[in-house]
């Protein structure tokens, strides 16, 4: 009996003959899996990728137990979220994660001095983000571990210089991650493209705006975009605007913060439990233990409540910064 596959599965097995990483292949057989239809003649041909998609599974648990990474651009996630910092050479990239990190990348005046990327802490209020400082995007130069880090990532910042050629900057670098199928979470409702597209949450921060005549270079730079993408000042060697841009990057992560009381005891309000906006009660009692979980009766609520203390139930909606007893 023939196969009869379908033209979409050509393009994916194209895909897969192209992919570089396990996780890259993984994802391909995956979707093939889906699209193959189920009789007869595609017996063999399933079966085929079942043992493929074996082997790739077991290898990479295999990897994982040794406790060693594949490479670099593998890096765990951290705190209350991974941010990658993208963009193209020179614009301070390796600055912005050292001046706001543990981490110590190189930074020089010159080129492509970063070649692999370097995680570190940001602190932001009372929480940690993950900070990635990464190589320049530049097809001539990009390894494509890169991008599945990119892929990975809950927020990118793109930096561009206002005194180099920003919209240049901005453009190119776009062109280039659409390309690999990563598109700016704000873009979505106009994208029809590939279906294994990934939107990610995106910030432009405009490195060096140094000072308050630069300040007006950035207005004119958001006139000339129109309001098209979502623009912040920054400058790294002055410190300028930094903590715009840490809540900037707090509110793009969608998170909120929530702090158990004790019965009885003062909430410690220097460890929150991070948790994605619109989290509910009963989200926040498995954060803190599945005990509480399954003996949840009810909770008391300082914060966004009508009033100090009051009970809600264990669909009751939490907002940042609210303080939560737990009742069983």
């Amino acid at each position: 009996m023939p196969a009869n596959l379908p033209p979409v599965y050509f393009k994916i097995e194209e895909e897969y003959r192209s992919a570089r990483t396990p996780e890259e292949k993984i994802a391909c057989i995956e979707e093939m899996m889906s699209v193959i239809p189920k009789h007869k003649g595609t017996d063999h041909l399933r079966a085929d990728w079942r043992r493929r998609l074996a082997r790739l599974r077991d290898s990479s648990e295999a990897q994982k137990r040794t406790g060693r990474q594949v490479s670099p651009f593998h890096i765990d996630k951290e705190g209350a979220g991974q941010v990658a910092v993208i963009g193209p050479a020179n614009v301070g990239k390796s600055a912005l994660v050292a001046a706001l990190t543990n981490a110590t990348p190189q930074v020089a005046e010159y080129p492509f001095t970063t070649w692999t990327p370097t995680p570190g802490m940001m602190p932001i209020d009372n929480i940690q983000v993950q900070l990635i400082d990464t190589p320049p995007l530049d097809a001539d130069h990009v390894e494509a571990e890169l991008i599945n880090l990119i892929r990975r990532a809950d927020l990118l910042l793109l930096l561009v210089d206002l005194q180099a050629f920003p919209i240049e900057q901005l453009e190119n670098t776009i062109a280039f991650l659409e390309e690999r199928r990563v598109i700016p979470e704000h873009l979505k409702d106009s994208y029809s493209g590939d279906r294994r597209a990934v939107f990610i949450p995106l910030l432009v921060l405009v490195n060096k705006t140094d000072d308050e005549d630069m300040d007006g270079d950035f207005e004119v730079l958001c006139e000339l975009l129109e309001g098209e993408w979502p623009l912040l000042p920054i400058s790294v060697a002055e410190g300028r605007y930094i903590e715009r841009m840490k809540q900037a990057v707090f509110e793009k992560l969608n998170i909120i913060r929530i702090y158990s009381k004790p019965p009885g005891k003062e909430a410690d309000l220097s460890a929150p439990f991070v948790m994605e906006k619109g989290g509910t009660v009963e989200m926040f009692a498995g954060k803190i233990h599945k005990d509480f979980l399954e003996q949840l009766k009810s909770a008391r609520l300082w914060g966004s409540a009508a009033y100090d203390g009051q009970l809600v139930g264990r669909d009751h909606v939490l907002q940042d910064g609210d303080i939560v007893e737990l009742r069983t």
